[in-house]
């Protein structure tokens, strides 16, 4: 279902309600559908932990937290609500994999109501995630690591972020909400990605570059354009 103020040409298989305040109105189904429910305990009971993982200590693991077989839970991480981890996974100590999404909308009198997160994170199988990196929920949908794919510590992917198979990040790369990352992709160190773009696949990218939107293979230099140096 699509939250319009305005009559639209509808897309196949949606279906479209005019509202007047189309923000206001999908806060409070999230909100109703999906409240905000404190932890009370360490590890919730009500998460799925397959009896092959391991939990270090200091893991704190929330409710509807999904764990599947062989993954590897290190000192002091965080996994939110609803987050689905695969099998064969390592999630680095410290790292914070589901809080909520960086989402406010500006209000008329210039300050910002925060939206309720009614997205996951989903991390596929066979991920390895870096000691103190975060990743955020999705707003609306859910943020997703492909299946394969390694990121280093201190690593920050926002809210909706699609990451395919077998991507390389190297430390501090930042991913903004709503970026698609195809597979096979690169990232060195320190590289940053504005929100709502598209990297396409097997593209590599160097350090401390900020990333446009750019096309598949190739060795991307600082602007935009493939060099033939590695």
């Amino acid at each position: 279902m699509l939250l319009l103020n305005a009559p639209a040409e509808c897309p196949p298989g949606k279906a479209i309600l005019i509202v007047e305040n189309p923000f206001e109105v999908y806060d409070t189904l999230v909100r109703e559908h999906r409240p905000f429910e404190p932890l009370t305990e360490t590890i919730s009971s009500r998460a799925e932990i397959h009896p092959t993982a391991i939990i270090e200590p200091g893991v704190v693991i929330a409710a509807n937290v999904r764990i599947g077989a062989n993954s590897y839970i290190q000192a002091n991480a965080y996994i939110g609500e609803y987050t689905i981890i695969g099998d064969d996974c390592i999630i680095g100590p410290g790292a914070i994999i589901g809080p909520d999404a960086f989402y406010f909308k500006k209000q008329p009198d210039k300050s910002f109501k925060k939206w309720r997160s009614g997205g996951r994170v989903i991390i596929e199988n066979q991920v390895d995630i870096g000691a103190g990196c975060t990743i955020a929920k999705g707003v609306s949908g859910d943020t997703i690591i492909g299946e394969g794919s390694k990121l280093d510590c201190q690593i920050h992917i926002g809210h909706g972020a699609v990451i395919g198979k077998n991507c390389l990040f190297a430390g501090q790369v930042g991913i903004g909400g709503k970026t698609v990352v195809e597979d096979n992709v690169v990232l060195y160190g320190q590289v940053g990605v504005a929100q709502a773009l598209h990297i396409g696949q097997g593209a590599v990218v160097s350090a401390k570059e900020g990333a446009p939107k750019i096309g598949g293979g190739g060795f991307w230099s600082p602007d935009g354009r493939p060099t033939d140096w590695r």
